[in-house]
């Protein structure tokens, strides 16, 4: 099912310091893409939840599809983008892709590529690997890091996914909750039993304190805390088996 539209949707609270990096990347991303498949649209949704700083600014400023909220729940505000993705496209279901990523999170040039051509193989989920920034991330978190990533296992996140739309719609989209979101649709998609694949890794944020009690700054304060250990119940990041 070849590709007609692809949206990439980024949720934001306060983000003014780490945006601008992630939507020039994103923009990066998207030249790249258009550069192989020019007939193919592309939509930036930046979902504004909250922001009092000069995140919306910034994200006018890009161009992006700019959502403004006031939820306080990253699922809400993801699943908002989703919406507007949904609402700006034309196409069937089964031909619109959303590349899902964060406010902190710079992806690589050929992260659209690579999630473009995986959904035109007939994947509809793509779960992509995330890197902390290393000149972020303590001596401590960075081994921990090093020693919970070292085997084959895949993790959920939030700043790198993608579903073709059809697929999302199908599973019930993003819950409305303040964290593990992501694992959500992960878990409710593939109990659809549609295919899914690992995808490109993206670097994100290292620091420790989030936006939500958990998440991905909970994960890597855990790392830095008991590196040895086990991921406590109830972590954002959820080991799969390759499929």
């Amino acid at each position: 099912m070849s590709l007609a539209r692809l949206a990439v949707v980024i949720p934001a609270r306060d983000e003014e310091a780490r945006l601008r990096a992630c939507l020039g990347s994103v923009a990066a991303a998207r030249a790249v893409l258009l550069d192989r498949r020019p007939s193919l649209t592309l939509d930036v949704v930046v979902v504004l939840d909250r922001c009092t700083d000069r995140s919306t600014v910034i994200a006018q400023e890009a161009g992006a599809d700019c959502v403004v909220v006031d939820v306080g729940s990253v699922g809400a505000a993801r699943r908002a983008g989703v919406a507007r993705a949904a609402v700006l496209t034309d196409c069937s279901p089964d031909h619109v892709w959303v590349a899902s990523t964060d406010a902190d999170t710079v992806v690589p040039t050929s992260w659209l590529v690579d999630h473009a051509e995986l959904a035109d193989l007939g994947h509809d989920l793509v779960v992509g690997a995330v890197r902390p920034d290393p000149d972020e991330l303590s001596p401590a978190g960075l081994h921990g890091w090093r020693l919970r990533h070292a085997g084959p296992g895949l993790h959920v996140h939030g700043a790198n996914l993608g579903v073709r739309l059809a697929a999302y719609l199908e599973a019930g989209g993003f819950l409305e909750v303040r964290e593990h979101e992501d694992v959500a649709l992960v878990e409710a998609v593939r109990r659809t039993g549609r295919p899914w694949v690992a995808g490109t890794q993206v670097t994100t944020s290292a620091r420790l304190s989030g936006r939500t009690p958990g998440g991905f700054a909970g994960y890597l304060r855990a790392l830095t805390r008991e590196p040895d250990q086990p991921t406590v119940v109830g972590s954002s990041v959820v080991e799969l088996e390759p499929h």
